[in-house]
């Protein structure tokens, strides 16, 4: 990862938040970025020299690998999730993960489970 030095004071520190962030593959040009994910503030670097919190960083992987996700990526469905910020010889990496989304078989197994459970708890509740 490409981080300022107030970004790597606060990712040491915990203060990060992958929830909302997705990784963007792009061929041409030829590059990873990160976005949505919010690295909080440093407040002992003063006023003056803060980061911004929410903004695009950029990834740094090898061509071949690049070239890998952004295939992946054309397909419908498919997207790529940060899991995981970590440190590594002084370096700070970020574990990406393949998501695909639920095929309609999914959704409707989903939906019937959650009709079932909710049946099971109006009858328990009835019960009572």
């Amino acid at each position: 990862m490409e981080l300022l030095g107030t970004e790597v004071k606060s990712v040491r520190g915990s203060q990060v938040s992958l929830a909302e962030g997705y990784v963007m593959a792009e061929l041409n040009p030829l590059r990873l970025n990160l976005h949505g994910v919010h690295i909080a503030e440093y407040p002992p670097a003063g006023r003056d020299r803060q980061h911004e919190p929410i903004r695009v960083r950029r990834l740094l992987a090898k061509r071949r690998e690049i070239e890998k996700l952004a295939g992946l990526m054309q397909a419908k469905g498919v997207s790529l999730v940060p899991l995981k910020i970590y440190f590594k010889n002084g370096f700070a990496k970020l574990l990406v993960g393949v998501g695909t989304g639920r095929t309609k078989g999914d959704k409707r197994q989903v939906i019937s489970k959650r009709e079932s459970q909710r049946d099971i708890d109006r009858a328990m509740h009835r019960r009572k």
